[in-house]
């Protein structure tokens, strides 16, 4: 990729994700260019070892370099004064799935705190829990269920991150999301829910 704090971010969030032994969804991944608004956006999907497709739990990661972001990184490329920091926008939905009746939005109260651990310098906010009814239209006899735990928030990048790509701090700074998001997933995993097997979905 290229040298940039973006594709830096990328591969300490991917490291992260490799040291905690969580195993990448490899068809649920993009790199997309907003043509409009200029931000870039890189989704993937890690889940646990041996959870056949579709895992049973997952976990969706979002990260977004908005254009203002780049703005102020081209500024201080150039310019190499740092006035203020980029930010990497992040979205983060833990999924529990392939479920054979409707769950109770309570059951991961006590596993999906009000904010994430600290990263960095901030934290990410859960925005909400949702429950997801699926009726398929030709195999109605196949209806499943799903519950989502979403969080949102930002990664604000200091000037020893930009510099040249040798610094440890995002690898420090994600390495322990991706223990949290690990933890997490072996939680809901545990949860005591009736799962259809994956080749019935």
């Amino acid at each position: 990729m290229l040298d940039h704090v973006f594709s830096d971010a990328i591969s300490a969030l991917r490291d992260a994700f490799s040291n905690a032994f969580l195993e990448r969804q490899a068809f649920d991944e993009h790199f997309q260019s907003d043509v409009l608004l200029g931000d870039l956006v890189w989704e993937t999907s890690y889940g646990l070892p041996g959870e056949g497709r579709p895992p049973r739990v997952i976990a969706h990661i979002t990260l977004t370099w908005p254009s203002w972001s780049q703005a102020i990184y081209r500024a201080w490329y150039t310019d190499e004064v740092f006035h203020e920091s980029p930010e990497i926008e992040m979205e983060i939905v833990f999924r529990v799935q392939r479920l054979s009746s409707q769950p109770d939005a309570s059951l991961v109260e006590g596993i999906a705190p009000i904010k994430s651990p600290q990263i960095g310098r901030g934290k990410l906010d859960r925005e909400g829990i949702t429950v997801e009814i699926n009726s398929p239209t030709l195999t109605p006899d196949k209806t499943n269920y799903a519950i989502e735990i979403t969080y949102e928030g930002s990664y604000e990048l200091v000037e020893e991150t930009l510099q040249d790509g040798t610094s440890k701090l995002l690898d420090e700074n994600f390495s322990s999301l991706g223990s949290w998001i690990a933890t997490t997933l072996v939680k809901l995993g545990d949860l005591k829910l009736a799962f259809l097997p994956a080749e019935e979905i």
